[in-house]
């Protein structure tokens, strides 16, 4: 299959998740982008407990559970509940600063904050990072079957699994996939 790219103004390949980069910068800036995200919408601000939510997705470029992130706010001594971390992750989501990863039933903070787009997911399989990146291509083709279809396209997540450059060389093909 083709490689697809972006067109101009497009967001780039959120590549930072598959290779050795500044982090912390990488950080800063996503928390920066949300905090004026949520400044700028009227819809609620970034309270205590939802910024510590998003650091935590923002530690590394691997997708969470809500149980996971409720586990590292409890040993963080902070009083953690399931409604409270899903209602910060809610609001996280409905604000575009964190992506739901079905096939992992996780979360991931959001590589674009700010800014309208159609996320495409790498999921490495085993690492469970995640890497959001454009697909512009099959974007237009999913949302032309859907004109065609007659069907009123509202949301569009596309995830792809396989394998990341640092774990494809220790883990090989599935085992399904072997001679």
């Amino acid at each position: 299959m083709p490689a697809s790219h972006p067109p101009a103004g497009a967001p780039p390949a959120r590549s930072a998740a598959f290779r050795a980069h500044d982090h912390e910068a990488c950080r800063a800036a996503a928390l920066r982008a949300a905090q004026a995200a949520c400044a700028g919408s009227g819809a609620g601000r970034l309270t205590p407990a939802r910024r510590r939510v998003l650091e935590i997705l923002l530690e590394s470029h691997a997708a969470l559970g809500a149980y996971e992130i409720l586990d590292r706010l409890r040993a963080e001594g902070r009083n953690a509940r399931p409604p409270a971390a899903y209602r910060a992750l809610d609001f996280l989501v409905a604000q575009g600063l964190v992506h739901r990863i079905e096939r992992l039933n996780a979360f991931v903070a959001c590589a674009f904050p700010g800014r309208d787009h159609a996320p495409a997911f790498l999921v490495c399989r085993a690492c469970r990072r995640v890497a959001e990146t454009a697909a512009p291509g099959a974007v237009a083709e999913l949302d032309a079957a859907a004109g065609r279809a007659r069907f009123a396209l509202e949301s569009l997540s596309l995830e792809a699994e396989g394998l990341c450059p640092e774990c494809a060389p220790r883990q090989g093909p599935r085992q399904e996939e072997r001679p």
